[in-house]
């Protein structure tokens, strides 16, 4: 019987505690310790990582505090378009959806996707059409809607500014959630969701739903989640670049994520940061910005949970 463990993430960027008041420090925490032992809760009573990293991230996508789900941020338009992807290491099976505007929890459609049909990316109404056959929840606009999110995109609905999640102003932060786990049977996986950049455009999509970028898992190396500017992910492929330094070179899960997030990212302008866990258990809480929201928790061992840079 294998040791578990599991991580997540609620989004990085530029968090510090000169730009998060007491309270919502707190409320951050919570839920992220939340979100994380449900998930280890599930690995330790037999179940498995993709079960586990669905928890986990349905827990942050219920909670308007992250860019996800619930507290997606608007679009140019004043909707709401999500992406989600889930993995498995086991089969390298993916699920994927892009563009949906009102499945409640996407990365379980993302699952669905992967287990019920032949495809790995779905988008906007083939995706809504193909949740609604398989008996998803759905929810009205108003779910949604939140009066700081509403704020934040009022703010800039009159230009061609986007914004990844925050303005300078407030607390600039790529969102996304995540989740990465290993479970008794030695198997990895990895889920990710998001709800994309305030007051995009042209139906925008990021590095979330492109496995390989936002999104691996190999039972080989490791599983994966990204968090960040999505166009730098998807052109320096991150998350299976750090799956590749591991099976190609030999790299420790530690170093292939710092080669990647702290070398390769910063070189070209990447900002964010990722989290990763390998079949042994070993994890990886790597970024290069002021601070991601974060979290884990591993067999026998108390939870972590963090903000701001140690």
């Amino acid at each position: 019987m294998h040791k578990t463990a599991i991580a997540i993430h609620g989004g990085a960027g530029t968090i510090t505690q000169a730009n998060l008041s007491p309270e919502q420090d707190k409320a951050y925490r919570a839920a992220l310790k939340k979100a994380v032992e449900a998930g280890h809760q599930v690995l330790e009573r037999g179940g498995s990582a993709l079960d586990a990293v669905e928890l986990a991230v349905v827990h942050l996508e219920d909670s308007p505090l992250f860019n996800a789900g619930r507290g997606s941020v608007f679009t140019k338009e004043g909707k709401h378009e999500m992406d989600a992807a889930i993995m498995c290491g086991k089969t390298l099976e993916a699920g994927a959806l892009a563009g949906v505007r009102s499945i409640k929890n996407p990365v379980k459609l993302a699952r669905a996707i992967m287990e019920h049909s032949d495809h790995v990316i779905l988008s906007g109404y083939g995706a809504e059409e193909f949740a609604l056959s398989y008996g998803l929840e759905f929810a009205p606009e108003a779910y949604f809607f939140d009066k700081y999110r509403y704020e934040q995109w009022s703010e800039v609905r009159d230009s061609d500014i986007f914004m990844l999640d925050h303005t300078a102003q407030r607390d600039e932060k790529f969102g996304t959630v995540g989740a990465v786990a290993v479970d008794q049977e030695g198997n990895v996986a990895s889920a990710t969701s998001t709800g994309g950049m305030t007051n995009k455009r042209y139906n925008r999509i990021g590095d979330t739903p492109i496995i390989g970028s936002g999104t691996y898992a190999n039972n080989q190396t490791c599983a994966i989640s990204c968090t960040g500017h999505g166009e730098f992910f998807i052109r320096a492929v991150v998350a299976y670049d750090v799956s590749c330094l591991m099976e190609y070179k030999g790299y420790t899960l530690q170093k292939a994520c710092e080669e990647v997030v702290l070398k390769k990212l910063v070189k070209f302008g990447g900002e964010g940061g990722l989290i990763a866990v390998t079949p042994s258990a070993e994890v990886a809480l790597v970024f290069n910005s002021e601070g991601m929201y974060r979290a884990s928790k591993s067999t026998g061992e108390e939870t972590l949970v963090a903000i701001y840079k140690e």
